[in-house]
C-alpha cells in the first residue's frame, strides 16, 4: 500500500512538473481567401481567363461569318449538285467541332493551371503555419472554418488568424 502511495505521488509530481501544450488557432477560410498571394494567383487567372473569352469571342464571329458563306455557297451549289453541297456542309460542321475541342481544351488547361497554383499557395500557407509553430513553441495549431468549425470555442489570445495572415502577407512582400 506503501509503494502505491509513492507512486501515485511521484506521478503527480511528473505532471504537475509537465510544460503545459501551447494550443493556437486559425480561421482557414479567412487566412487563405485574404493571402495576398492568393489575391494575386486570382486576379493574373481572372485577365487569363478575359484574354481568353474574347478570343474564343473573335474566332466564334469568324467562324459564324464563315459559316454563313459557306452555307450560301452550298445552298447555291445545292441547285446544280446536290453532293457538292453536302460536302461543304460536312467540312463546315469539322470545322465547328475542331474549334469547340480547342477551346474546350485551352478552358481545360487554364482551369488545370490556376488549380495547380492554388494548390501551390495552399500548401505555402500550411508550410508557414507549421514553421510559425515550430519557431513560437505551439504543441498544436488548430484550423477552423465556417464549413468545418473543427474549433468551437478559443480564448481570443488563441486565435492566430490575424498575426499568422499578417506574417504571411509580409513574408509574401519579400519575394
Amino acid at each position: 500500500m506503501r509503494n502505491v502511495i509513492y507512486v501515485v505521488l511521484a506521478m503527480l509530481i511528473f505532471a504537475s512538473c509537465e510544460k503545459p501544450n501551447k494550443i493556437g488557432f486559425i480561421d482557414n477560410g479567412t487566412v487563405i481567401n485574404d493571402y495576398q498571394k492568393k489575391k494575386d494567383v486570382e486576379a493574373k487567372f481572372q485577365a487569363k481567363e478575359e484574354a481568353f473569352r474574347k478570343r474564343a469571342d473573335s474566332i466564334s464571329l469568324a467562324f459564324q461569318a464563315e459559316a454563313q458563306k459557306g452555307q450560301a455557297e452550298a445552298q447555291r451549289v445545292a441547285r446544280s449538285n446536290r453532293k457538292r453541297a453536302e460536302e461543304l456542309m460536312a467540312g463546315l460542321q469539322q470545322r465547328q467541332q475542331i474549334l469547340q475541342q480547342q477551346m474546350q481544351s485551352e478552358q481545360q488547361n487554364l482551369t488545370k493551371e490556376f488549380q495547380t497554383e492554388i494548390d501551390s499557395v495552399i500548401s505555402n500557407v500550411k508550410d508557414f503555419v507549421k514553421d510559425y509553430g515550430k519557431t513560437n513553441g505551439y504543441n498544436y495549431i488548430l484550423g477552423t472554418s465556417d464549413a468545418a468549425a473543427t474549433v468551437m470555442y478559443g480564448q481570443e489570445q488563441s486565435d492566430l488568424t490575424k498575426t499568422i495572415l499578417d506574417a504571411l502577407n509580409a513574408d509574401y512582400k519579400k519575394e
